[in-house]
């Protein structure tokens, strides 16, 4: 499995983020500048793993900026051709090939209704980033691996950072440069740790629980295991899940959950109890060792990572469990069965 492309694509991802602050550090904060004043509410476009790190723009950019963010409907703009009109509004593009036709439509409406367009991608001359006003490039050197990583991870820096550049927030700023020391951190202790996915190679189902800035964590790690292993996956916020879906633990569904420490831990602890109760098996990634200790797998994440940066370093523990867990399975990591790298969506 080390020499699969997937396993170094996983572990490039510190350096991956390092290299984007570098080339990309001054163009996020000039653009930030330029569109300061110039848009009241935000729309993202994207499809996968690029939607994932939408939602975490509309945690990081409605916390931090103030700023109502929303997701685009794309097949508004291509299929039912009625668009919505989208005043005062910055419309974003989040895309590893930049290459959909449905967002590069939404792109193109946003131009004829005369809106502020930014793209982020890893592909600068794709045909939605010639489309756009900004671009924000991931310098990921090209993702051979059919499963998102990287790009992912970076894009998620690229939003941290643009917002942390809005509003010339310095501290934020040193905290983003942190991130690459941080994300290497939680490889090394977690590598041996997902070893442990062959416990699963017969799972069918599971949920996987986020809330608040993790909420994007539990779609991907949700995401990964479906890409990888065909495992239905559930993503739930913790409150979403306590409302039916938690019935599941009942029939034997373990519980994936993401609860590093900030605004919802105490929540997640309450839940990781209440799965307990049920006699529901538990894996967690987390900074605290109490509730670490109440699962059957424990990943640990530093625990000096503020809150809004963890998605950064939760993710990394979900790629390595997904990744072992499929080749526990037999299957091919790098070329899922009927998984494509690029897809193309009207």
């Amino acid at each position: 499995m080390k020499d699969s492309v997937l396993y170094k694509e996983i572990f490039e991802q510190p350096e991956i983020v390092e290299g984007f602050l570098q080339e990309e550090w001054k163009r996020v904060e000039k653009l930030a500048g330029d569109l300061k004043g110039s848009f009241d509410h935000v729309m993202i476009a994207a499809r996968g793993t690029s939607d994932n790190a939408a939602r975490y723009a509309k945690y990081t950019w409605g916390a931090f900026n103030q700023l109502p963010v929303a997701l685009a409907t794309p097949s508004l703009f291509t299929l039912y051709k009625r668009p919505p009109r989208m005043p005062r509004t910055l419309v974003v593009a989040i895309s590893q090939s930049g290459q959909s036709p449905d967002i590069v439509a939404v792109v193109e409406e946003a131009r004829r209704q005369d809106l502020p367009t930014l793209t982020i991608t890893d592909y600068p001359d794709s045909p939605l980033a010639a489309k756009s006003d900004y671009l924000i490039s991931l310098h990921c050197n090209g993702e051979k691996a059919v499963c998102a990583t990287k790009t992912y991870t970076t894009s998620l820096t690229a939003i941290a950072l643009f917002s942390a550049f809005f509003e010339k927030d310095q501290e934020r700023l040193e905290s983003i440069r942190k991130l690459p020391e941080w994300m290497r951190q939680t490889l090394e202790t977690n590598e041996p740790v997902a070893a442990s996915a062959e416990r699963y190679r017969y799972l069918e189902h599971c949920a996987v629980i986020g809330r608040g800035y993790n909420y994007c964590t539990a779609f991907e790690f949700a995401l990964k295991i479906q890409e990888l292993t065909g495992i239905v996956a559930e993503p739930y916020s913790s409150a979403d899940f306590r409302h039916g879906p938690i019935a599941m633990v009942d029939v034997g569904a373990p519980v994936l959950a993401i609860a590093p420490e900030g605004m919802v831990f105490e929540d997640l602890v309450r839940l990781a109890r209440e799965v307990r109760q049920r006699n529901g098996e538990m894996l967690i990634v987390s900074n605290d060792e109490e509730l670490l200790g109440m699962a059957q797998v424990g990943m640990k994440i530093p625990a000096d990572v503020p809150g809004w940066l963890t998605p950064m370093v939760t993710i990394l523990p979900g790629q390595l469990f997904a990744m072992n867990l499929a080749a526990t399975m037999g299957i091919d990591v790098d070329q899922p069965q009927g998984l494509s790298k690029v897809t193309e969506t009207w």
